[in-house]
């Protein structure tokens, strides 16, 4: 099979579709003097999803002689959920039929290409912490950059239902966990006022991180080496099929207001929250998320914190699930409420919060358009400085955030009966953990056939089709 000439368009410029070049390109059967590998990527910027006053190159907090650097050609690539991610890895993540294998190709790929340096990859610790937030003075709330505090009259009327964190699947019963004190090094929670309640989730030497738009970047650039073509800007609108048969032909395209037609003989939609729009009949959906990144006044210790924090009284009332910017988010509560964001320590003397998800906005056309709901960045500032100074007042805030997480999956294999035609979309909160696997699985069925590395178990799109 090496001999033969492939044309392979990837569709889907995000970690998935990212990892699924490089490793094509890694293949044993890979040529490039036989196979053109094109990756098509919608947007044309990578500042969508952002505040304009938010930090744009997460790149200038890293080691500037090592960190992944931007490149003006590939903006757009990481546009939405890759770059806007917490960059969690677990080998108690899910499903477990593709996650030891990805654990270890993201250990690999950082001692191959020094990721520890160029996309922050380490090893950390996960805990689940019960808290119960103080009521803020000065929490860092404002604009970018900026410090003050909600003061306006109560509302509401007791308490509310608990909104969930994104890894909620992994919490533990509150019932069940241990009144333990946080270790030594975690020394930037208050332990003191805040913390109820300590329990370990995972350890190094079964979770770890990265920062997701640093990888997906620097993946781009290590396929783009190895002959991937990358071309931004370029919105797929059809997967072509030959006359009278289920083989796809080509892939067509818009890019600056023209209709281009790409040869295509293997097709892999990696579009993430977008998939269904190219293949309705895969049942991926889409998500709203927000998240914030605080830089803290000193290093934090690798850690990464699923939270429950119950609200009490007078604390700013967070954004209703179906509410758009409510004016609520900025009064205190009458009752309490318990609310889950996670937080995420950073190498680069960086925290990252996100909070729960919603779907009050319709996905756009591209990951350039995507809204970013202040409101709900400033509910996730105000509840992680009402558990640590470091993140609340004695922080700054670089970035206020959203992208559209991808739910329903992953799906990944060969789409019914049309021969070329491959998803790899739908990977949840776990999209970045699970991504090398993903590109390793799909560089194998195009180029094997079938996948030997990992079975696709409950991954295989034939399940739902």
């Amino acid at each position: 099979m090496a001999s033969t000439p492939r044309d392979i368009t990837i569709v889907g410029g995000g970690i998935i579709g990212c990892c699924t070049a490089y490793f094509l390109t890694r293949h044993p059967s890979y040529s490039p003097e036989t196979h053109r590998i094109t990756l098509l990527e919608a947007s044309s910027s990578s500042a969508g999803g952002r505040t304009p006053e938010s930090i744009q190159d997460p790149a200038i907090l890293a080691d500037p002689a090592t960190a992944s650097k931007r490149n003006p050609a590939h903006e757009g690539i990481a546009g939405g959920a890759s770059g806007k991610a917490g960059g969690l890895l677990a080998l108690w993540a899910f499903p477990q039929n593709i996650v030891p294998l990805s654990f270890r190709l993201h250990d690999e790929l950082a001692k191959e290409h020094g990721g520890d340096k160029r996309w922050g990859y380490r090893r950390c610790y996960a805990s689940q912490i019960n808290c119960r937030a103080r009521l803020p003075s000065g929490s860092n709330t404002g604009a970018v950059g900026e410090k003050s505090a909600g003061n306006s009259e109560p509302v509401g009327s007791g308490t509310e239902q608990t909104s969930k964190g994104l890894h909620k699947d992994h919490k533990k019963d509150i019932m069940a966990l241990r009144e333990l004190g946080a270790p030594d090094d975690l020394d930037w929670l208050d332990a003191d006022e805040a913390l109820t309640a300590y329990d370990g989730t995972g350890t190094p030497d079964d979770t770890a991180q990265v920062h997701p738009e640093l990888f997906t970047r620097s993946v781009a650039q290590l396929a783009e080496e190895k002959g991937v073509k990358i071309i931004t800007g370029a919105r797929v609108t059809s997967i072509n099929k030959a006359a009278n048969s289920d083989i796809v032909e080509s892939v067509t395209y818009e890019k600056g207001g023209k209709e281009e037609t790409l040869p295509t003989t293997d097709c892999v939609i990696a579009a993430g929250a977008w998939t269904r729009r190219l293949l309705p009949e895969i049942p991926v959906t889409a998500a709203r998320a927000h998240s914030v990144v605080v830089k803290t006044p000193r290093p934090v210790s690798a850690y990464a914190l699923f939270t429950s924090i119950m609200l009490p009284p007078g604390f700013p009332t967070p954004t209703p699930t179906n509410a758009r910017g409510a004016a609520a988010a900025q009064t205190p509560l009458r009752g309490q409420q318990i609310v889950e964001p996670e937080i995420y320590a950073r190498p680069d003397g960086t925290a990252y919060a996100c909070g729960p998800i919603d779907t009050v906005a319709e996905l756009p056309l591209t990951t350039a358009e995507v809204e970013v709901d202040t409101a709900r960045c400033d509910d996730i500032l105000y509840q992680i400085g009402g558990i640590s100074d470091e993140l609340g007042k004695d922080g700054q805030v670089l970035a206020k955030q959203a992208c559209y997480l991808p739910q329903g999956g992953p799906w990944i294999g060969k789409v019914g009966e049309t021969k070329g035609l491959i998803v790899a979309a739908g990977h949840t909160c776990w999209g970045i953990q699970n991504a090398p696997a993903t590109g390793k699985l799909v560089s194998e069925i195009i180029f094997d056939g079938k996948t030997k590395s990992a079975k696709l178990g409950g991954c295989d799109p034939a399940l739902v089709l």
